[in-house]
């Protein structure tokens, strides 16, 4: 003889039935399933990024800008590069876009472009990365006195970020974060002989900000070296300390021991244009790296474990927050 129970649940799943009413089956559950909006099951994971990310391809990254050659404001190599970095971005991005300027040293014109895409969801919080993609057109830190006026290939300072920055915009193709992504790749950062004519690019982002204006930011720089240490980077802790903090709090979290809690030097970067419009950037740098503005600064230097280690942190951060 059937009991009441399963007599009224088939009693229910029979109206549901003739109504056109979407029921559970009899014996399920369902009282612990919550709604999730359509943005938040489109949205990937921070696993599911992790596993995407290739620190192998974000080396070939690195490997495929020095094929360019040294890639100063205003050489052949600066315009191929800036062609290849726009094609690889227009296929993973939202939108990518140049963003012209130019720029007077003397007598000479810079004809410079910022490198501009976006990711994710449309609306919310908005989280700038950036790298910057021009080479120093003068070794002028080279320990033999008849480098200094060679241009460096840039292995680490800057296309380190750039290759990070290139591979997270194809995991975000693949799965798109829950929040609005802008990359930028900023270019005259590296140009001048002294910081007057250094930070071009971001100096003109940051003066025209726009649609692109972001809640905070990462500028990532220097960040491929076989040795790497990240101490907390001065300026940016002296504008926003707790932001800081919970960056690194966040990579010791995540276990990544190249990130140091202790403070570093206070380093003149893209960054720091940003930061006095009012925007919460950190800088992740290493500095204590001895080829920095030499000739020496080639891919042999370079790791894409370290390359991994801090796309590890940035993937933490997009898909999980602070």
């Amino acid at each position: 003889m059937m009991n009441a129970r399963r007599l009224l649940l088939l009693l229910t799943y029979l109206c549901c039935s003739v109504l056109g009413i979407a029921c559970a089956e009899p014996d399920s559950d369902s009282r612990n399933v919550e709604p999730r909006d359509a943005a938040q099951t489109r949205a990937g994971t921070a696993r599911e990024a992790n596993v995407a990310f290739s620190a192998q391809r974000a080396f070939a990254l690195l490997e495929k800008q020095c094929e360019f050659g040294p890639r100063p404001p205003g050489s052949a190599a600066h315009r191929k590069t800036q062609d290849y970095l726009f094609t690889e971005l227009q296929k993973y991005a939202n939108s990518a876009v140049l963003q012209p300027l130019e720029y007077k040293v003397g007598t000479q014109t810079l004809h410079l472009n910022n490198i501009i895409a976006e990711f994710g969801a449309q609306t919310g919080e908005t989280v700038l990365l950036a790298a910057h993609w021009d080479t120093r057109p003068i070794a002028d830190h080279d320990p033999k006195p008849e480098n200094r006026e060679m241009p460096i290939l840039g292995a680490n300072d800057g296309a380190s970020g750039v290759a990070v920055l290139l591979e997270l915009a194809r995991v975000f193709k693949a799965h798109p974060p829950p929040r609005r992504i802008v990359i930028v790749l900023f270019d005259g950062e590296d140009y001048g002989r002294t910081a007057d004519d250094m930070f071009i690019g971001s100096r003109y982002f940051a003066q025209n900000l726009g649609k692109w204006k972001p809640d905070y930011g990462i500028l990532l720089d220097m960040v491929g070296d076989k040795d790497l240490t990240l101490p907390i980077e001065a300026n940016s802790w002296n504008a926003n300390p707790e932001f800081a903090t919970a960056i690194w709090n966040r990579a010791a979290s995540l276990g990544l021991a190249p990130f140091q809690q202790r403070l570093g030097p206070a380093i003149m970067d893209d960054h720091v244009p940003l930061i006095k419009v009012g925007i919460p950037m950190v800088d992740i740098i290493d500095f204590d790296y001895p080829y920095w503005h030499t000739i020496e600064d080639t891919v042999d230097k370079c790791s894409p474990k370290s390359l991994e280690v801090v796309a590890t942190l940035v993937i933490s951060i997009i898909y999980d927050g602070l």
